[in-house]
């Protein structure tokens, strides 16, 4: 085997001007998910530059045996793009595939290679007069092609949608080293399988996305927030209602954060400020926008939020009123996963419930986590819009002091919240992923018939198993 690796080793090196490392130190940085949970080994991490190197790499670790793992910006929370344990994987870092190759304004569309950086990406849309709507707190170093692969969500889901309904087209390098060209920027072709999306969301599993066309959106030009405070979740779940029936689809954000997430933002850094007092149990961070520049955001903020006092379903309000106090309300929820890590060993969920069931869910998932879990604190964050809540279990370190120890609860805690959220109709994950992390957990709560469809479709694309294995769908 190790003659093996040291042949394909030399074969990777002469592709073109692909920048390969095989030195351990030299790959650490690529070897361990962004949390640090998780850690694997590779022959080599290589940088394409463009696709025929994807391609060629792709063909001979086919050939060859070898697992292929694509990864982008490594920010992803389930540890999908780690290499193998064993060390016979090949990863496949597109971070140097980053060019816009258009931008087209009346179309609006844009087309962009895979390591292209999705802050980098927002601002080539904003100089030509257009949005790129997905955001997220990673903006500044996650890539396209991992928000594809992981279907993406972020804080513009309600009213944008997923990262799967912001994708008009794909170019894939597929299990065998084939190129799919699937770039197209239509909304309408009716002809046949829409095979982009079974692309978005696989993770790397069936192939690696080299570049993608986007939907983009006329710009917003007048934006307004608010943080509020509320009684209980169910008074949040009323007032996303009546924001929606006041003002449409002018809701970019509906942001829901428990006291005691917030603590815990506060805590790390330390000078963090909130522009309202820690009193109540509940905070929902919203904000409303618009392409006409006549749209009075503050003012619509003002009506919803006064009716909504009278309703007793909002304790207190802030309107920010300008940019930067906005810009420190959001930094309160797009620093969440940063400083959860500060606060001790935590166990992320990634559930989604029906909008309806929300307050059942985090009354219940809460009470269990609690009963299940000594010496741990329940806070919560998510997106309330589309229902998607982030259970979050803060493991003591003096309690939890051992590997083993944090990792038995957190498979406890995990094993909670997902059966909640399963007798609530709900899924186990909503736009994290499945990752490596997720996987037996998967087979667990989808129904047979699910599992057997996916390895179909898995076995039928990549009969060799090579893409990205033990990620998502386990091939038996």
């Amino acid at each position: 085997m190790k003659n093996l690796h040291t042949e394909v080793l030399l074969k990777l090196v002469n592709i073109g001007d692909m920048r390969v490392l095989s030195d351990t130190e030299d790959m650490s940085t690529y070897l361990t998910d962004w949390r640090g949970r998780y850690r694997g080994n590779a022959v080599a991490v290589v940088f394409p530059k463009e696709i025929s190197h994807v391609s060629e790499t792709v063909r001979l670790c086919n050939e060859q045996g070898i697992a292929v793992v694509p990864q982008g910006g490594n920010t992803g929370l389930t540890g999908g793009a780690v290499g193998l344990g064993d060390g016979a994987s090949i990863i496949v870092n597109m971070s140097r595939m980053d060019q816009i190759r258009e931008v087209d304004v009346v179309n609006n569309s844009l087309t962009a290679e895979a390591g292209c950086i999705l802050s980098n990406l927002r601002e080539a849309a904003e100089e030509k007069g257009r949005q790129f709507p997905l955001l997220l707190g990673s903006a500044g170093s996650c890539e396209v092609g991992g928000l594809i692969s992981t279907n993406a969500g972020g804080t513009g889901v309600l009213r944008y949608g997923n990262m799967r309904d912001l994708v008009l087209g794909l170019e894939v390098v597929l299990p065998d080293g084939r190129v799919w060209n699937g770039l197209k920027t239509l909304r309408k072709d009716n002809s046949g399988y829409d095979l982009k999306q079974i692309f978005i969301g696989a993770e790397g599993t069936l192939g690696i996305v080299t570049a993608a066309t986007l939907k983009l959106v006329p710009r917003i030009r007048r934006s307004g927030t608010a943080m509020v405070s509320l009684p209980d979740v169910r008074a949040a779940v009323q007032l996303l209602s009546l924001f929606h029936e006041r003002v449409g689809n002018c809701v970019e954000s509906f942001e829901l954060m428990s006291r005691g997430q917030l603590e815990v933002v506060l805590q790390h850094p330390a000078n963090r400020q909130c522009p309202m007092p820690l009193e109540a149990p509940w905070f929902v961070m919203i904000e409303l926008g618009d392409s006409k520049s006549d749209f009075d955001s503050e003012q619509y903020l003002e009506l919803v939020l006064g009716e909504a006092m009278e309703k007793e379903w909002v304790l207190d309000a802030v309107i920010a009123n300008n940019d930067a106090k906005a810009q420190r309300i959001w930094e309160l929820r797009h620093t969440v996963s940063e400083s959860n890590i500060h606060a001790g060993f935590s166990v992320a969920n990634d559930t989604s419930v029906p909008i309806s069931r929300l307050p059942e869910f985090i009354d219940t998932v809460t009470q269990r986590l609690e009963e299940h879990i000594p010496a741990c604190r329940v806070v919560h964050c998510g997106h309330i819009g589309d229902g998607n809540i982030h259970v979050v279990v803060i493991l003591d370190r003096k309690f939890y002091a051992t590997e083993f120890t944090r990792e038995r609860a957190a498979a406890e805690a995990n094993l909670v919240v997902h059966q909640v959220s399963i007798d609530l109709g709900g899924s186990i994950s909503a736009e994290h992923g499945i990752g490596m992390m997720h996987v037996e957990e998967l087979e667990r709560f989808k129904p047979a018939i699910d599992i057997e469809m996916m390895r179909a479709i898995k076995r039928a694309f990549d009969p060799g198993n090579v893409m990205n294995p033990g990620k998502v769908i386990r091939i038996v």
